[in-house]
């Protein structure tokens, strides 16, 4: 039998092969586009993924005397191979740092790009990508996405403001769920479907993957989205809303005070009480029309509690006749400012 610090590496290990999805440069570029303003002078990191091969690294040095920055800084977990993908044979993660063009022909050089060794993996919890996560101003990075919570807690930790990829499925937990609420990070401008790219190794699970006619493997999300503190435009459009209320349209949940919308396009003009959306309208709504009051992951009552011998919890469900219920997915509870 395997000790447990054994099974702990190998666990650690099969976590970061399942987590090594590369973003591509269209997607970063679509995104950043709306954040220009916040980089001016400033030190960006990116910490999660190989700077190398990295497209954010890629964008940050391209577009360095673009967006004023700096400094760029980049460092990735166990590997020093100049491959696309690591199997993270290496024992040692590498620092990168940028200061910009130095020969006036506004290309990141390798001779103006400074490589150095990590004394360890790389991994970002370590004390040392701690004290470059100090000097930097913005992290922007594809985090490792079974690591997501704990990340986010970190760049909490330290204050430290970010435009990081995720799931928008992660906002069914509790720690990413209160930070929305409170204010404290929020959806960026683009959610929806994307596609990445994955080692050669990756097993496919689901209709989601495939390999291009190169033999690229690839593997979509779409569930993907944008989380950040940075404040951008677009936020603040507001939605003009038509639709009237009527409780025929608009059923009440049985196990919480809120009724069903189904989509941000039909959320009612004339409705002041709480509404419940589906997780996928966060990125439409702006915090200036709409007060986000919670997730249904911790509002919605154990059914239990509202009909005698009903079964379900942390979900919020609707009366569908003849004592049947039917359960919804994550939604977000909102409620109109203006009313």
């Amino acid at each position: 039998m395997a000790s447990k610090s054994l099974n702990g590496s190998l666990a650690d290990a099969k976590k970061a092969k399942e987590d090594e999805f590369y973003t591509q440069l269209e997607d970063i570029e679509r995104e950043l586009k709306h954040y220009r303003k916040h980089f001016k002078n400033k030190v960006v990191y990116c910490n999660c993924d190989d700077p190398r091969v990295s497209n954010f690294f890629y964008f940050f040095s391209y577009n360095f005397e673009k967006l004023g920055l700096k400094k760029l800084i980049a460092t990735c977990y166990k590997n020093q191979e100049s491959a696309a993908f690591s199997d993270n044979s290496s024992q040692s993660g590498i620092v990168l740092e940028y200061t910009g063009d130095k020969d006036g022909n506004l290309v990141p050089d390798l001779n103006e790009i400074g490589i150095n060794p990590l004394k360890g993996d790389g991994d970002f919890r370590s004390e040392e990508a701690i004290e470059l996560l100090k000097q930097a101003d913005i992290v922007v990075t594809n985090p490792p996405f079974s690591l997501f919570r704990e990340y986010v807690a970190q760049l909490m930790e330290y204050d430290k403001k970010f435009l990081i990829l995720g799931n928008q499925n992660h906002v069914a937990t509790n720690e990413i769920a209160h930070l929305i609420t409170e204010g404290k990070m929020w959806q960026g401008n683009y959610s929806g479907d994307m596609a990445f790219r994955v080692p050669p190794y990756y097993e496919p699970r689901d209709t989601r993957f495939w390999i291009d006619r190169e033999g690229q493997k690839w593997r979509s999300l779409g569930t993907g989205c944008w989380y950040t503190n940075l404040d951008y435009a677009k936020r603040h459009e507001e939605l003009i809303l038509y639709k009237t209320y009527d409780p025929k349209t608009y059923p009440t949940y049985v196990n919480y005070d809120a009724i069903e919308v189904g989509r941000y396009t039909d959320i009612p003009a004339d409705y002041g009480g709480s509404m419940g959306l589906p997780v996928t309208a966060l990125s439409k709504l702006s915090p200036d029309q709409f007060e986000i009051i919670g997730f249904s992951a911790s509002l919605a009552r154990p059914m239990s509690e509202v009909v005698p011998g009903a079964k379900g919890s942390g979900r919020f469900y609707l009366d569908v006749g003849n004592g049947k219920y039917k359960r919804m997915y994550d939604r977000v509870v909102i409620r109109n400012k203006g009313l």
